[in-house]
């Protein structure tokens, strides 16, 4: 009794009709599958970002949901909350999700903008 192999051969994919050789595509259409997203707190780039403003000391603009602007720089960070040090006020503790977005409080000059007299 003699086994055969386990492998396909070229012969029975072509005799099963996987594929067309004269389109030298398969006529059995295999949709690709989605690259997965990696979740956000994966990617360090949050982590990254937090670590080289904190690091130089930059100066940054806050802004919340409801409006309200925060000047001051980052002084530390977790999961849910950055801590904001800011001269003569006092230091603030904000949740991730009341921002709206942060950026780099840039001075006038490097801003692009001319102070007109």
């Amino acid at each position: 009794m003699t086994k055969k192999t386990v492998r396909t051969t070229y012969a029975d994919v072509n005799t099963r009709g996987l594929y067309d050789p004269n389109n030298l595509t398969r006529t059995q259409t295999v949709q690709p599958q989605p690259k997965k997203r990696v979740p956000p707190e994966q990617t360090h780039a949050e982590n990254y970002y937090y670590r080289k403003q904190m690091e130089a000391k930059t100066p940054m603009v806050v802004v919340l949901t409801d409006g309200e602007v925060l000047r001051g720089t980052i002084e530390w960070y977790d999961k849910n909350c950055i801590k904001l040090h800011r001269n003569g006020e006092p230091n603030l503790l904000i949740f991730k999700h009341a921002i709206k977005y942060l950026y780099k409080d840039l001075p006038p000059s490097e801003a692009g903008t001319s102070p007109e007299g």
